[in-house]
């Protein structure tokens, strides 16, 4: 699943530097400000149907916060104040 969100993470924010770390038990994508996931890309690089509610098993190690604009779309960032 880590590819499939790098990939769909890369669609959903052009022109932005994603770092990625191996954490040995897990892997972390990370942007400078916020990070953008919809579900329109992660069906693209799935090709198939996709919840936003199938990624929450994945996201044990999220630190930060997060915005769920419908059923379309989360966006995380870490600093109160940079909400988008």
């Amino acid at each position: 699943m880590f590819e499939t969100v790098l990939e769909a993470a890369e669609i959903d924010n052009p022109g932005v530097a994603l770092q990625t770390e191996d954490r040995e038990g897990y892997f972390r994508i990370a942007a400078p400000q916020r990070l953008r996931l919809s579900r329109k890309s992660l069906e693209e690089v799935l090709g198939r149907p996709f919840r936003l509610a199938e990624l929450e098993p994945y996201l044990s190690s999220f630190g930060g916060r997060m915005q769920i604009v419908g059923e379309e779309e989360l966006i995380f960032y870490l600093e109160r104040g940079a909400e988008p």
